[in-house]
């Protein structure tokens, strides 16, 4: 996976051009799902996507006057500081809001990805079409004006407190999320393996302390370093680590702390009481916060907990 530091100009307008065509399509899905019940809204949605695809021919014809007519596809997804959404196709139906949501979401990273670019560019006709680009999303009125809920361009929603709220959930509180979900499952295995193993709660709460402490360190460190913030606007890399080691060592050492009292099966009991309660919470979250419906997250959490779990307790008495 490439940096979006190290892109080439005819990298970065590669990207964009897939970005734009990404998003008219989210648009259009958008619209298309709309057009029965809210024609009104499906309409608003058809013309924002043939503003991307406007977008995506000036950035294409840029491109080829450059550098010829083989554009390769380079998506977001294969550069390091995106912050990786779910498409929308596979997230379910979604309500007016969500949708409105998504798109303002939209409208912000592109605005942050068209000045980030252009500042990197060398080129003045490639600098200065970037620009317009990134003048023409901070300039857009919200999508809520669009869709007649409320009044406010979407300049104003860099500086409103509901879209830095959701843009700090989506972008800032999810590393937490993602190291409380490692945390809570990948120390199960050790944990239950020196349990079973020793019968001693001493020793198991202390491999659980370090099991936690070392997923700790290696979720903080790898989140600190995936990207600097700058492009994605996801916050300083030291802030999102320590969310990450910190959560990640929560949700280890829930199920090893038990473990401090003397009486062994009592400690064991209260420990995978534990694990069902973090196992439950993770399923919420998911559900909550990374549009996964509850039945899906819960099934697909309580399977890969009871598999790591297994897998400690069978290692643990052999």
């Amino acid at each position: 996976m490439k940096s979006f530091s190290d892109l080439t100009e005819q990298e970065l307008l590669a990207l964009a051009i897939s970005s734009e065509d990404d998003d008219a399509r989210a648009y259009a899905g958008f619209a298309n799902s709309l057009m029965d019940t809210y024609p009104a809204s499906a309409k608003v949605f058809m013309e924002m996507a043939e503003e991307e695809h406007e977008h995506r021919r000036s950035l294409t014809e840029l491109y080829r006057r450059k550098f010829g007519e083989f554009i390769p596809l380079i998506r977001r997804s294969d550069i390091e500081g995106f912050v990786r959404h779910k498409p929308a196709w596979t997230i379910g139906k979604m309500n007016i809001e969500e949708m409105r949501q998504r798109a303002e979401v939209i409208e912000l990273e592109n605005y942050r990805f068209y000045k980030q670019a252009a500042e990197r560019s060398q080129d003045e006709q490639v600098k200065k079409l970037l620009l317009n680009l990134a003048e023409a999303e901070k300039s857009h009125e919200s999508i809520a004006v669009k869709l007649g809920l409320t009044h406010l361009t979407a300049d104003a929603k860099l500086e409103e407190g509901e879209a830095k709220r959701r843009l700090f959930l989506l972008q800032v509180i999810q590393p937490g999320l993602v190291g409380l979900m490692d945390g809570s499952v990948s120390t199960l295995a050790p944990l239950f393996a020196a349990a079973f193993a020793t019968g001693s709660t001493w020793e198991t709460f202390l491999v659980g302390l370090a099991a936690s402490l070392g997923a700790g360190i290696s979720m903080g460190l790898a989140e600190g370093l995936s990207d600097d913030g700058k492009l994605t606007g996801r916050g300083h890399p030291l802030i999102r680590g320590l969310a990450a080691g910190i959560m990640t060592t929560v949700g280890g050492l829930g199920h090893a702390l038990p473990y401090l009292i003397p009486h062994f099966q009592l400690a064991t009991w209260i420990a995978i009481a534990v694990v069902f309660c973090e196992l439950w919470a993770i399923s919420w979250i998911r559900y909550k916060y990374m549009d996964t419906p509850f039945l899906r997250a819960s099934m697909q959490v309580a399977v890969g907990g009871f598999l790591v779990f297994l897998t400690g307790i069978l290692i643990g008495s052999a």
